[in-house]
């Protein structure tokens, strides 16, 4: 087996909460993802899905723990480090698809290349042949006021693939859509996940999509339980 692309030990995190006080959300996580896994993550709203992902992707830090992504120890890093790892080798998908309103499709996709310091030509040969993978050749050039939900997700997947990452982190990433709608995007998401050889953590609260995945991870009084 090869080595994994995300490896968490003994990951925890705790936050204060008014008059709650403390709230240790994670308690000892552990998780190993590979290359080419496909992993769902299923919980209750508000048992730390979100929290999990965001420490994974380097958005935020545990309390303890460590974290090794491709292989380099990024827990203790600065923010300097950590920035240029999350850029370099991390992709995010969120419920909502977060595109820049004022430019178009091929635009919102290229822009992550060119913030990640892609010459513009390559970025936008890549940000089209993305557009057109997922079924969008003839709607790259609209803006997302032009799209419909679906196919708006569509793009944010590209952008999120656009920069070549090593690992995709996707929160809800269908949570928005209908059923029909839902299960298409979730088809062609996973297309491209088994195509490039990434490794993905998907959390979802629909069970029908986790069960299509390899693994289904359930977050439980803050630690991981593998599922059946």
């Amino acid at each position: 087996m090869s080595d994994p692309v995300l490896s968490l030990r003994g990951i925890t995190k705790t936050y204060m909460q008014g008059q709650e006080g403390e709230v240790q959300v994670l308690r000892g996580v552990d998780l190993d993802l590979q290359p080419g896994e496909i992993v769902a993550l299923v919980a209750p709203s508000g048992a730390g899905k979100s929290t999990l992902l965001h420490i994974a992707g380097l958005l935020d830090t545990s309390d303890s723990g460590s974290l090794l992504l491709c292989g380099k120890d990024l827990g203790g890093q600065n923010d300097r480090r950590r920035t240029a790892a999350r850029r370099q080798d991390v992709g995010f998908i969120y419920q909502f698809h977060h595109l820049l309103p004022e430019f178009t499709a091929v635009e919102n996709v290229l822009l992550a290349q060119l913030a990640n310091g892609t010459p513009r030509p390559k970025a936008e040969a890549r940000s089209r042949d993305l557009l057109t993978r997922v079924g969008l050749a003839e709607r790259m050039d609209h803006r997302p006021a032009e799209l419909s939900g679906g196919e708006q997700q569509r793009v944010a997947f590209c952008r999120a693939l656009a920069n070549q990452p090593q690992i995709l982190l996707a929160d809800e990433p269908t949570g928005n859509l209908d059923p029909e709608t839902s299960a298409q995007v979730f088809d062609i998401l996973t297309g491209l996940v088994r195509e490039t050889g990434l490794a993905a953590l998907i959390a979802t609260h629909n069970l029908d999509l986790a069960a299509r995945m390899d693994r289904v991870l359930r977050l439980e009084a803050g630690s991981l339980v593998e599922t059946p």
